[in-house]
């Protein structure tokens, strides 16, 4: 995975299409919609952010996301779904380990849509963005320990658990544990090669 190829694909991000979601980048519009999950004490529990206080926070977080875009620095797409255009949550990539040839994905989902595998649609989409398109040997995720329903959508993608990792996130002040899961890149075609052959 090249840096400076990330830093390009992501400066305007692809936009992709899964069977009922459109995964493209954060826009202005989208402040409502986002304020509608990220500013739900339930979402980010689990996450090393807190809830957005206001609109006006959130604006200004899109904001940020906007001139991240620019600076090579975000490496999200949000999700839209195709049935009605609404902004439910995002999902891409939270870190690049250049040296291993690996990156980290991460995804956050509006809770009124939990249930659907929508946040497994977009993660396998992510997953198969960084095979196929950025050459990578190996894709990672991490929850904290009781996030059940991360570790469920790790699964479903194929990944299978790698360690424990102590103190690795900090939230409110306190460092916390998290599980890390993984899937190499002969695995997850061998996957899809299986899914292949049952359709």
């Amino acid at each position: 995975m090249d840096r400076n190829e990330i830093k390009r694909i992501f400066y305007s991000p692809p936009v992709r299409y899964t069977e009922r979601l459109i995964l493209r980048p954060v826009a202005s519009c989208d402040a409502c919609d986002m304020y509608e999950y990220s500013s739900d004490p339930d979402v980010t529990r689990y996450l090393v952010w807190e809830p957005h206080r206001n609109i006006a926070f959130t604006k200004r977080q899109i904001k940020n996301i906007l001139n991240a875009y620019k600076d090579g620095r975000y490496y999200d797409w949000a999700l839209e779904l195709k049935c009605n255009g609404k902004m439910i949550g995002t999902c891409g990539f939270t870190s690049f380990d250049h040296q291993n040839n690996a990156c980290e994905i991460g995804y956050v989902l509006n809770p009124r849509y939990h249930g659907y595998s929508l946040a497994t649609e977009a993660a396998l989409s992510v997953t198969d963005f960084a095979f196929e398109t950025l050459k990578a040997e190996a894709v990672f995720a991490r929850c904290m320990i009781p996030n059940l329903s991360s570790r469920r959508v790790m699964e479903k993608c194929g990944m299978t658990f790698d360690k424990a990792e102590k103190r690795a996130f900090v939230k409110q002040n306190r460092q916390v544990d998290v599980l890390r899961y993984s899937i190499s890149s002969d695995d997850y075609f061998k996957m899809k090669q299986v899914q292949a052959r049952r359709i």
